[in-house]
């Protein structure tokens, strides 16, 4: 029996705004297909995606067939949605090796089991629309496009505004995305697509394309753009963007990202993206102080399992717990820390500095940021806070390791929850 995918949008917040709430409740009462599209931009995807990516879940998880557009064909046009400038050009062999390392993203969150009736099928733009011929695209697709509408998206419209460049390879973007709705409906029954709300004006062309061409009722519906409560963008931080690949992004770092959210949006956080049952997050909303960081503790690992597997995660909540929460650190700790690096005792018979130790364990940017946490008290060796500036590290500084021999240990800790591991070796 399918489960109402759209109550649960709604009751989760994925639910922004759709061209036809009633219809979409019909459509979705009998199994139907929808996609989202994703351009290969990258070689993956990052925080900002996860939402589509839960939302896809979702919709199989509810019995429905999901289809991944990957955009081997638009990427080489590149999307002007949110952008104050034209996208990089990229190389066709860059574009496949994209596509290839998001496919393993995809793998993670649907499932693409033949078996099953309503496995998720992986499909790329680039086989049709690299087919396609100029003269006949223009009179036969072309044609059904307004100029007047095209520069009333919102895409469009901003980079008008703004005096910024807009090339005409952008500005087909929306016909090129529209055309792939009606390639779906055609081939596949395809009769929804999801997407941010910055991809309204391209989701509401498609729609009125396939009911020109092909005299038939799609529809759409988008989720909105998740900014923090500061009003931040959703997965930035001073670092960059919080990829979900392990590659790009360690999973102590993705872990402690979701840890460090902020107690204003905890419970969003929790409906968006985790699949934990909704009466359930509703019991934490009143949680406070310890209490709320344990639950920033379980949205951690829920997302952190989601994305990188359960035992990753859970390696990485017990090293957080053992550095962070207690005077002494066991060997395994020690030897299986991801943020480490390794020294000969010979490296600091005449010092290193501590500002230096901090960038290279990725704590700090620079040597002038490094002296700046330091003055401002933020860092400290072993529990014991440090301020002088150009502080060097010697001998005295490690700890005996507790099973190696000939080994010693230090942690640097900057603020309450980031930290690294020296050891020192003869």
């Amino acid at each position: 029996m399918l489960k109402n995918f759209c109550d649960l949008l709604i009751s989760r917040g994925f639910w922004n705004q759709s061209t036809d709430d009633d219809g979409i409740r019909k459509l979705l009462s009998n199994t139907t297909t929808g996609y989202i599209g994703f351009d290969c931009t990258a070689n993956s995807l990052h925080v900002g995606s996860l939402l589509p990516l839960m939302l896809l879940r979702l919709f199989q998880k509810c019995g429905h067939k999901p289809i991944i557009l990957v955009g081997g064909g638009t990427t080489l046009i590149g999307d002007p949605s949110g952008k104050d400038e034209t996208r990089k050009i990229l190389s066709a062999s860059d574009i496949n090796n994209n596509k290839e390392n998001l496919k393993k993203i995809f793998k993670k969150f649907l499932s693409f089991d033949t078996t099953k009736k309503n496995c998720a099928l992986l499909v790329d733009n680039y086989d049709w629309l690299s087919k396609l011929e100029l003269i006949p695209f223009l009179r036969d697709t072309g044609s059904k496009f307004s100029i007047n509408k095209m520069l009333s998206l919102e895409s469009i419209k901003q980079r008008l505004k703004r005096e910024q460049h807009l090339s005409f390879l952008e500005f087909n973007y929306s016909i090129f995305q529209a055309y792939d709705f009606m390639i779906l409906n055609e081939r596949y029954n395809c009769m929804i697509q999801f997407g941010g709300s910055d991809q309204w004006g391209n989701i509401v062309s498609g729609i009125e394309l396939v009911k020109k061409e092909r005299n038939c009722q799609v529809y759409g519906l988008t989720s909105p753009l998740i900014t923090t409560s500061s009003g931040k963008k959703m997965g930035k931080t001073a670092d960059g963007a919080v990829w979900l690949s392990e590659e790009k992004f360690s999973v102590k770092d993705f872990w402690q990202f979701w840890r460090n959210t902020s107690d204003d949006d905890v419970i969003n956080f929790l409906k968006l993206f985790t699949e934990i049952e909704i009466s359930e997050i509703e019991k934490f909303k009143n949680l406070k102080g310890s209490d709320l960081n344990k639950i920033k503790i379980l949205l951690a690992n829920e997302v952190t399992s989601l994305c990188h597997g359960k035992e990753k995660s859970e390696k990485v909540e017990l090293e957080a717990k053992s550095i962070l929460d207690s005077s002494e650190i066991d060997s395994e700790t020690i030897d299986s820390c991801d943020q480490k690096i390794v020294i000969k005792s010979k490296a600091i018979d005449n010092g290193i500095l501590l500002k230096q130790l901090l960038v290279e364990l990725k704590l700090s940017q620079s040597n002038g940021q490094s002296k700046r946490l330091i003055e401002q008290g933020a860092v400290k060796i072993n529990e014991k806070v440090v301020k002088e500036k150009d502080m060097s590290i010697s001998n005295k500084h490690f700890i005996k390791h507790p099973q190696k021999k000939n080994c010693y240990y230090l942690v640097l800790y900057v603020g309450k929850k980031n930290y690294g591991v020296v050891e020192l070796i003869s």
